[in-house]
C-alpha cells in the first residue's frame, strides 16, 4: 500500500467521523424537540433516569448513523 492510498484512507475515515458526528448531533436535536423532557436540566439536577434515556437515545442513533454511512 502506497502513501497516497494511506493519507487517501485517513482523510476519508475523518470526512466520515466529521459527517457522523454532525448527524448525531442533528438526530439528538430533533429528539430533544420532540420530547417534552428537558433531559438537560433533568440531568444537571441527578436524575440518573433522564441520563440512561439519553445514552440509550444516542446510542440508538449511533447504530442507525453507522450502518447507514457504512
Amino acid at each position: 500500500m502506497d502513501a497516497t492510498a494511506v493519507l487517501s484512507s485517513i482523510a476519508s475515515s475523518i470526512v466520515w467521523a466529521f459527517i457522523g458526528v454532525i448527524l448525531l448531533i442533528a438526530a439528538f436535536r430533533i429528539f430533544d424537540i420532540f420530547d417534552p423532557v428537558a433531559y438537560h436540566e433533568e440531568i444537571k439536577k441527578g436524575n440518573v433516569a433522564a441520563g440512561v434515556v439519553v445514552a440509550g437515545v444516542m446510542i440508538g442513533m449511533a447504530i442507525i448513523i453507522y450502518a447507514a454511512i457504512r
